[in-house]
């Protein structure tokens, strides 16, 4: 179950852009699946740049939904499905930290005068130390590590590890002195999202991916019925 909640670099995106939209554009927010792939394939604020469908979305967020990070819903008067995130719950932080995770799912490793600046646009971080003082749970639970500064840098960056495939930057190595006790104060639910080299065997991740198209595929059955009128019996 732990590894589970490990996210695909697609799911990552999503995550990142569910949260970062219910932060700056409320009265959008749950997003409609339009919406979302729009903002997932957005080019500014976002690293790499992304041209999904919105069958990939759909399928993605699926997943998303099946892994705890993500739920739908239907608005009263309104036919359009709609999602919005879980991740505050999932990672047990506020909403600083919230933005500040999402951030780095949009835009992988950063430097603490961009992260600020970014995460600015969401949450109000006055000032530096407000970011170190907000990230300071982040590295204590290991849902952030810090990292060695790049060749030719003296600053160092900041890395999510819920989702490691997202950014190739994340592969660098953490800082040699990370937040004291940081594996061993971490949550032990996400202590094997941290891992690096915690995986899915084969079957394991064909399981879990059969799981994940099941619950999509009774979604869309829900869906339909419900347009339609009808209700779909319990599994």
């Amino acid at each position: 179950m732990e590894e589970a909640r490990r996210l695909e670099p697609i799911e990552a995106r999503l995550l990142g852009v569910l949260v970062e939209k219910e932060l700056t554009t409320p009265e959008q927010y749950p997003l409609s699946l339009n919406a979302l792939t729009a903002g997932c394939n957005q080019k500014s604020n976002r690293d790499p740049v992304m041209d999904l469908s919105e069958s990939e979305i759909y399928t993605a967020t699926g997943k998303l939904i099946v892994k705890g990070w993500a739920g739908s819903v239907h608005p009263a008067g309104s036919r359009v499905e709609r999602f919005r995130h879980n991740a505050g719950p999932m990672l047990g932080v506020e909403r600083a930290q919230v933005a500040i995770v999402a951030e780095l799912l949009l835009r992988g490793p950063q430097q603490p005068g961009e992260l600020r600046a970014r995460v600015s646009r969401m949450v109000d971080i006055p000032s530096q130390s407000a970011l170190l003082d907000a990230l300071a749970p982040l590295l204590a639970s290991g849902i952030v590590v810090r990292l060695d500064p790049q060749p030719g840098s003296r600053a160092e960056s900041y890395g999510q590890t819920i989702a490691p495939g997202a950014h190739p930057a994340a592969s660098r190595s953490p800082a040699a002195a990370p937040a004291p006790s940081a594996r061993a104060s971490m949550p032990s639910d996400l202590v094997a999202t941290a891992a690096p080299t915690a995986d899915l065997t084969a079957v394991d991740r064909r399981i879990s991916d059969l799981h994940a198209e099941v619950q999509l595929l009774r979604r869309q059955l829900s869906n339909l019925a419900w347009k339609l009128g009808e209700k779909l019996d319990p599994p």
